[in-house]
């Protein structure tokens, strides 16, 4: 293999790797929720950044896999890899320290563990199932990790009005919604014809609007929708 050829399978690969060091530094950056840190932010708002950022890379590495016909199977896996560490252990790392801040001495922070733990078994039935090309069975752990940037964005400014049974709910509710048998449609435009996207358009006029009017909370409102919409419409 000349060094031509190895650049060309590994570059997707190196791709993937820049979305696993961004969620990595986001859950180094959730032990720092409150403190100034990076750009003037406080760390859950570094988290937020390295999580989109992270998303940003997982996008690119698969389409950089399909222009330069590397796909491999080492790729997929690497991808799973860091697709868990970055939609699965850091958005539950920012819920974590939120809630030892918020509720020291409940113990109820525990539960956002399981945000990584089911993510990761998302991950697991997405690779060993050979239907989810163009609908997803169960949420996505990327949209998971997209309600959840906009719910602890929500919580941190509204902690006092949010009981603590309310968010030990979604958590159960969300980890659940990523390993049930809900068909969901996928985030993908195969076309630009309306008719046959209208559910994703919707999406993103959701997003629009969520985003508008509630700023990055929006994007806890726009994720409820999509589940709402993939489950009253029929997905093909």
């Amino acid at each position: 293999m000349n060094i031509l050829q190895s650049t060309r399978n590994n570059t997707p690969n190196a791709v993937t790797c820049c979305n696993l060091l961004s969620g990595a530094l986001a859950c180094v950056a959730a032990f720092h929720a409150f403190e100034p840190w990076w750009w003037g932010l406080q760390g859950y708002q570094v988290a937020f950044v390295l999580i989109a950022l992270a998303a940003v890379f997982d996008f690119f590495d698969g389409f950089t896999a399909r222009l330069l016909h590397a796909v491999s199977p080492l790729g997929k896996e690497l991808d799973s890899l860091s697709d868990a560490v970055s939609f699965g252990l850091a958005p539950g790392m920012v819920l974590y320290n939120m809630l030892v801040q918020y509720e020291p001495e409940s113990g109820v922070a525990y539960i956002a563990m399981l945000i990584p733990v089911f993510g990761a078994l998302r991950l697991a039935k997405f690779n060993v199932s050979t239907d989810q090309s163009t609908t997803f069975t169960g949420l996505p752990i990327p949209a998971n990790a997209i309600f959840w940037i906009g719910f602890t964005n929500f919580y941190a400014e509204h902690h006092a009005d949010v009981p603590v049974l309310v968010v030990a709910v979604l958590v159960v509710a969300l980890s659940l919604l990523m390993v049930c048998n809900l068909r969901m449609f996928s985030l993908k435009l195969h076309s630009l014809s309306v008719k046959e996207n209208y559910k994703q358009y919707l999406l993103v006029l959701a997003f629009v609007i969520c985003v508008g009017f509630c700023g990055v909370t929006g994007l806890a409102w726009a994720m409820l929708f999509y589940i709402v919409l993939s489950a009253v419409t029929k997905q093909d």
